[in-house]
C-alpha cells in the first residue's frame, strides 16, 4: 500500500510541475503579433472633399432650376441628366480599377 502512495505522490509532483511550467507561459506575447484595430484607417480611395460636394449640389440644383424654369430645353436637360447618371453608373467600377492598379 505504501509504493502506490509513492506512486501516487510522484505524479501528483509532475503535476504541479507541469502546471507551474504552463502557468509560466505568457499568452499576451501572442497578442502582439497581431495588428492594432484601433484608430482610423486610410481609405482605399481619395474621398470627396466638402468644395467637390458643394460644387456638385450646386451643379445638380443649377440643372434643377434650369429645367423647372424653361431656361433649357428638354433636350438639354436629359441630355446632361444622361451624362450625371452614366458618372454614377461608371464610378464605382472605375474606382475600382483604379484601386486594383
Amino acid at each position: 500500500m505504501l509504493v502506490v502512495g509513492k506512486q501516487g505522490s510522484g505524479s501528483w509532483v509532475l503535476g504541479l510541475l507541469l502546471a507551474g511550467a504552463l502557468a509560466g507561459c505568457s499568452s499576451t506575447a501572442k497578442l502582439a503579433t497581431y495588428p492594432s484595430v484601433y484608430g482610423q484607417k486610410p481609405a482605399a480611395n481619395a474621398q470627396l472633399t466638402d468644395e467637390e460636394a458643394v460644387s456638385m449640389q450646386t451643379r445638380l440644383t443649377a440643372l434643377a432650376a434650369a429645367h423647372k424654369s424653361g431656361s433649357i430645353s428638354e433636350a438639354e436637360y436629359q441630355r446632361r441628366l444622361k451624362e450625371l447618371q452614366l458618372l454614377a453608373e461608371q464610378h464605382g467600377a472605375d474606382t475600382l480599377k483604379q484601386i486594383a492598379n
